[in-house]
């Protein structure tokens, strides 16, 4: 039994859905559970549409927009006329246009993104099990939010193992007897069936849960770059590729920013032993990465980019010195906001820290502490982390920037500079 996922560039048009529809006929005598994004844009397109709702804009130009993206894609896949698929997707964008009227400040945005967005991965599946089905390949198309259950945080949402793993067994593990199944990344529900998302770009983390509930003998991620590379080549020359990486190694490199795996991934398939492959859908004969446990002596650094980063600094007023008090406050407070840190420092009366920019947050943080700290900050920075670092690399990384905040461990290297 193995689990497939194809994000957003897999799918972007007619032509990729094809590719796509080729990769999974070359394993369609395999038990196979594929998951699959969003088409291209088409999370950013629903999310642009929210935001026209919420700041009382008229939506239903945006709605025709989406709805002539899909169409393009139906009519290249040939399957305009299956009346079945006509009737579904009428249906979803009559659900979507009802969602967004019902939208009032009492419900709540990240209930309603939930509700909203999430449409964007059910119109997908729904269109490439149609066009699996015209290309005589069988699959049953299976709703995720019927099986992925979660706790009640809308956007974040937690996994519920107990109960998904018992409706992953029950209601999916039969149909792959005699059939591909195909769902739905990045969404479940809640107890009272309410969709919720397991964050942005959560596709991946779907993938792990399905094969982890049915103990699965792999995950194949299909991406648009040959595997994992030890930097992004679209900000870094000379990428190199790793041909294999430890589940511990791929997870630190997550948790530090790099976005070819969403970060909460590995750990689930880390603890049944499931390997990960990550592998090329423009070049599917290659083997791409594969994590797993396993020991890779002299890994190439791992070179991690991260933009609109800020930094804060918590300055005590009266010139006592930072303790674990303070501390504590202060993180409460990010705890509260549900702000992540990517770099802390701090020395007798300061503590900083660095993080993802959001102004509105970051405001609203400020007010929270201002009586007990004076406070500074620091925005448009970027930074860099190296894992395995050498000397070498940090050399020609720092040339020409000005760095606001350096840190290094045995391992790990880190900075934070101004961009020129």
């Amino acid at each position: 039994m193995k689990v497939f996922k194809f994000g957003g560039a897999s799918v972007k048009d007619a032509q990729s859905v094809q590719n796509m529809a080729r990769i999974i006929a070359a394993h369609q005598n395999e038990q196979l559970v594929v998951v699959v994004s969003a088409m291209g844009k088409m999370t950013n397109a629903f999310e642009a549409i929210l935001a026209k709702t919420i700041d009382q804009e008229p939506f239903e130009e945006a709605i025709e927009d989406v709805k002539n993206f899909h169409l393009s894609i139906v009519k290249g896949l040939e399957i305009a006329t299956q009346k079945q698929l006509q009737e579904d997707l009428e249906e979803i964008y009559e659900q979507l246009v009802m969602r967004l009227n019902s939208y009032s400040s009492a419900t709540g945005y990240d209930f309603i993104y939930d509700q909203t967005v999430s449409l964007a991965e059910v119109i997908s599946t729904k269109i490439i099990s149609a066009y699996l089905t015209h290309q005589g390949i069988t699959n049953e198309w299976v709703d995720a939010r019927k099986v992925v259950k979660t706790n009640n945080t809308h956007r974040q949402a937690m996994v519920d193992w107990g109960a998904s793993q018992a409706m992953i067994k029950s209601q999916v593990v039969p149909l792959l007897k005699d059939k591909i199944v195909l769902t739905q990344g990045f969404i479940g529900s809640n107890a009272k069936y309410n969709t919720t998302t397991l964050g942005r770009e959560g596709s991946d983390f779907s993938a792990a849960i399905f094969a982890t509930c049915m103990n699965a003998e792999s995950v194949t991620i299909w991406k648009d770059v040959p595997g994992v590379l030890n930097a992004d080549p679209k900000k870094f020359e000379n990428t190199k590729l790793y041909e294999r990486l430890p589940y511990k190694e791929a997870a630190e490199m997550t948790y530090y920013g790099a976005t070819v795996i969403h970060p909460k991934t590995i750990k689930p398939l880390a603890q049944k032993k499931i390997p990960l492959f990550v592998r090329s859908f423009q070049q599917v004969e290659a083997s791409g990465t594969v994590i797993e446990e396993c020991q890779v002596p002299n890994l190439n650094p791992a070179i991690i980019h991260k933009d609109k980063q800020t930094v804060i600094s918590f300055k005590i007023s009266d010139f006592s010195f930072i303790n674990e008090h303070h501390i504590y406050t202060i993180f409460e407070h990010i705890k509260r906001l549900n702000l992540s840190i990517n770099l802390m420092q701090n020395s007798a009366i300061t503590f900083t820290v660095c993080m993802d920019d959001n102004p509105k947050k970051r405001e609203q943080l400020r007010t929270a502490l201002m009586e007990e700290f004076n406070i500074y900050y620091n925005e448009g920075l970027e930074m860099i982390t190296v894992k395995n670092y050498n000397q070498e690399t940090i050399n020609e990384l720092m040339q020409g920037k000005q760095v606001i905040i350096e840190q290094r461990s045995r391992n790990n290297f880190q900075m934070v500079y101004k961009v020129n």
